[in-house]
């Protein structure tokens, strides 16, 4: 099997670069991707493989049936959305929507996951159990697409019995995979203040309620709900990103606005931090005479990589690739919605090599210039297919 899917991505990998760059050239928006879908769809059709479209707006969720299909159901997931960023590649396949590009490799996971689905497909006699494939708008903008197909039922009938997810890594070497198991990415929440009080003449401070000076001593106190509450061997974030208030120089604003970002790598920890960033925020303000109104937007879950499914995923792509192809990667504060999955099946979200440092292909996700050594195609589409029927 291994050798027969080796032989098969080294043969369509040329024609799935070239689906790559018509999706990268052709990005939409979260919960935008309509044209994409219709894409995904058509190639579906070209290779046979039966579907369900319109879940979660442009979703799509494929069924790959071999032998003994109740025997056991694997999951994958690829994400077709993309950024509002201008890409500043000078390519050929360079983004035709102004102000819209695949940045964050979106175009590479829906690339290398319709190759497996193609590969998978024609080794169906030989495949044991059940592939699903979930094509998933909407990774990149609350609530996230991951979340509305699972409210809408993409882990059942059949439900996986484990989920595989990967994603681009520009600073790790094309042709080389990342695994970790446990917690691997953080949560990702919201935060919106606004603080109010009686503006008035910067000369006669005493006369009004401060609200730069209320806001800067809750920017700065906010810092001490992770320095002095949380644990320092379970990494946490906590960034106020977003200042506004005022508008000239002369006068003490009457509203000052702050937006930020709260980062968790457990659980537990995430909704107790909540609690005390209200109650520091709401005391702050009545301490110093404001009123003050925050709203933290609940977003996407710690992402818990499975031990066991890690560990067979990890021996399984050192088995496809060699040893030397295979590395750890590390704890990171960034989310991803396929944090909701892990927090239902056993999962494992893994990362795939796109770089190359003698090309100069080192720009990171989410930048105008982020582009990939396309060689991770045909590792992409393979180890993805490999890792199905290894289960």
């Amino acid at each position: 099997m291994k050798n027969r899917i080796k032989e098969l991505a080294k043969a369509y990998a040329p024609a799935f670069i070239d689906i790559r760059r018509h999706i990268h050239a052709h990005p939409e928006l979260s919960f935008q991707e309509y044209e994409t879908s219709k894409f995904i769809q058509q190639k579906l059709d070209e290779f046979g493989v039966s579907y369900k479209a319109g879940i979660a707006g442009t979703g799509i969720i494929a069924l790959i049936a071999g032998k003994n299909p109740g025997s056991r159901t694997i999951a994958l997931r690829a994400d077709i959305d993309a950024l509002p960023i201008t890409e500043a590649n000078d390519v050929s396949y360079k983004s035709t929507n102004n102000g819209v590009m695949h940045a964050c490799g979106h175009d590479v996971h829906t690339t290398c996951v319709l190759g497996a689905v193609k590969i998978l497909h024609e080794l169906r006699d030989e495949l044991e159990g059940t592939v699903k494939i979930l094509f998933q708008p909407g990774e990149e903008k609350h609530p996230g697409g991951a979340s509305i197909m699972i409210e809408e039922g993409a882990l059942e009938n059949p439900r996986p019995d484990a989920i595989l997810g990967m994603h681009v890594q520009p600073t790790m070497e094309a042709g080389k995979l990342g695994f970790r198991a446990g917690k691997y990415m953080a949560s990702a929440d919201e935060i919106y203040i606004t603080i109010k009080g009686k503006g008035g003449h910067a000369a006669t401070p005493h006369l009004t309620v401060d609200t730069i000076l209320v806001a800067s001593q809750l920017v700065v106190s906010l810092q001490q709900i992770i320095s002095r509450n949380n644990n320092p061997f379970s990494p946490s974030v906590l960034s106020i990103c977003a200042f506004n208030g005022g508008f000239t120089t002369n006068v003490i604003p009457s509203e000052v606005k702050l937006m930020g970002t709260f980062r968790a790598m457990d659980e537990t920890w995430r909704f107790k931090a909540h609690e005390l960033i209200r109650k520091q925020a709401v005391g702050i303000a009545e301490a110093m005479g404001a009123t003050i109104d925050i709203q933290i937007l609940v977003g996407y879950p710690t992402l818990y990589n499975n031990e066991e499914v890690t560990a067979k995923a990890r021996g399984f792509a050192e088995d496809y690739l060699g040893l030397s192809q295979v590395e750890d990667t590390e704890i990171r504060m960034g989310a991803e919605d396929f944090a909701f999955y892990s927090q239902i099946v056993p999962a494992c979200f893994f990362r795939l090599g796109t770089g190359n440092i003698a090309r100069g292909i080192t720009s990171g996700v989410h930048t105008p210039t982020f582009d990939i050594d396309e060689r991770a195609i045909e590792v992409g589409m393979g180890t993805m297919a490999y890792l199905a029927t290894q289960f």
